[in-house]
């Protein structure tokens, strides 16, 4: 769950005291809008977009107007624009006229949950407003920190030293950086990202860090969120017809939230927990079809229902099946991979045999029970398979999974269709 931009953003930061450029919505008079160019000189409009959606400036989304005439024209232009983003389309829904800040330093901050360091980590560098990606590291520093204490102000003036940045930005970044944790710490986020934010002058002269743009995750499951009252709205994406129909099944027993990464891909990987699910998409990369989570020991009829969903949409243009998790300490294997086989015995039946080479990682309770399951099914429906057991690497076996696609991209498609008696392959 998501949200992009000062929308929602700029609550948000004020309900812990951080300071945020002024920010007007969409419906806003003319007479207001006047009144904030008046005021501020330059504003920027930009879209609102469902969910998170990012890099709106490099795709030329992001307006500037010093009149009230190229103000108007840039809301009609902006209102309802299109961005095209991996392989999805986003519609905007409505624009923000923000408040331009004069300054001449900008700051990128960021926290989020580490799986490297196993504890919160804040990343920040003085030269904000660009990709961290592209900003030489001797800028960048990041650094986890310990959750119970939080965020302290040591650690943010330890890390502007280490960079070498600006002595007159030190305090007002100290000062006001901590509070960010707060509202990570306290409402159920797994993500916070403020940039840039440009280092403006406050009433009495010194310089103030002045928020320009947000974005934030929030953990769907989480209580905590609910404090901010923010409406569902904020977090509505454009889901897919397969999204829906998934994320229709999800319940507290079981996972079912997928997401579709690339509709172009060649891999489907039903994936079983969040940290598997994460190594999964890296290593794919673009040939992953799916972002998914299917764990916490879902039943029978559910795995089976969102199985049959994954194939109905997905496997006729998959060359592999790849079925991949980490060693689980309550998930039932055979339950979870008796559905699967069912589920792929009747989409084949019902549709015909698809050239496809199914690959499988997993461990836990009844794995050998749920693997025969599946192995019985590959063998009756002709289909090459290889299985690892709870010993092997995750990264192993999903680098092995990428190989195979593309030997199947280079003839092994075609082998597969001609020993199913398939004329032609996809």
């Amino acid at each position: 769950m998501q949200i992009t931009g000062l929308r929602y953003g700029a609550p948000l930061l004020r309900h812990v005291g951080f300071p945020v450029t002024e920010v007007l919505d969409g419906n806003a008079t003319e007479a207001e809008i006047q009144d904030l160019i008046d005021r501020h000189e330059l504003v920027f409009i930009k879209p609102v977009f469902k969910g998170g959606v990012g890099k709106k400036g490099k795709a030329g989304l992001i307006g500037r107007a010093s009149d009230l005439r190229t103000a108007l024209a840039e809301r009609e232009r902006l209102f309802f624009v299109e961005q095209h983003h991996g392989g999805a389309t986003a519609k905007a829904n409505g624009v923000t006229f923000e408040a331009a800040v004069p300054a001449r330093h900008e700051v990128y901050f960021s926290i989020a949950d580490s799986t490297i360091f196993r504890a919160p980590t804040m990343t920040l560098t003085h030269r904000g407003g660009v990709d961290i990606e592209e900003l030489d590291k001797k800028y960048l520093v990041t650094i986890p920190f310990e959750a119970l204490t939080g965020l302290k102000a040591f650690v943010v003036a330890n890390a502007l030293s280490d960079i070498g940045a600006p002595k007159e930005i030190l305090s007002p970044l100290v000062q006001h950086l901590p509070k960010l944790w707060d509202l990570f710490h306290h409402y159920g986020m797994t993500t916070l990202e403020l940039n840039p934010i440009r280092m403006g002058s406050g009433r009495d002269g010194r310089l103030l860090p002045i928020a320009c743009d947000f974005k934030g995750g929030f953990d769907r499951d989480d209580p905590r969120r609910q404090r901010l009252a923010l409406p569902e709205e904020a977090f509505a994406a454009e889901p897919s017809a397969f999204e829906l129909e998934v994320n229709q099944l999800r319940t507290h027993q079981g996972q079912s939230d997928v997401f579709v990464i690339n509709p172009a891909g060649t891999v489907l990987a039903p994936t079983f927990g969040g940290g598997a699910n994460s190594l999964v998409t890296e290593v794919l990369g673009d040939v992953a079809i799916l972002s998914s989570d299917f764990g916490g020991n879902p039943p029978y009829e559910k795995m089976k229902a969102v199985t049959r969903i994954c194939f109905r949409h997905w496997l006729a243009r998959s060359n592999v099946l790849l079925i991949i998790g980490g060693k689980s300490n309550n998930t039932d294997i055979y339950e979870t991979f008796r559905a699967m086989a069912d589920a792929l015995r009747e989409h084949c039946s019902r549709t015909g045999p698809t050239p496809l080479f199914v690959v499988v990682g997993r461990g836990g309770p009844n794995l050998v029970r749920g693997l025969g399951t599946l192995a019985e099914a590959c063998d009756n429906l002709g289909l090459p398979y290889t299985f690892f057991g709870f010993d092997s690497s995750i990264s192993e076996v999903v680098t092995y999974a990428k190989e195979v696609d593309g030997w199947m991209r280079a003839g092994g498609r075609e082998a597969v269709a001609a020993h199913l008696g398939i004329k032609r392959a996809a």
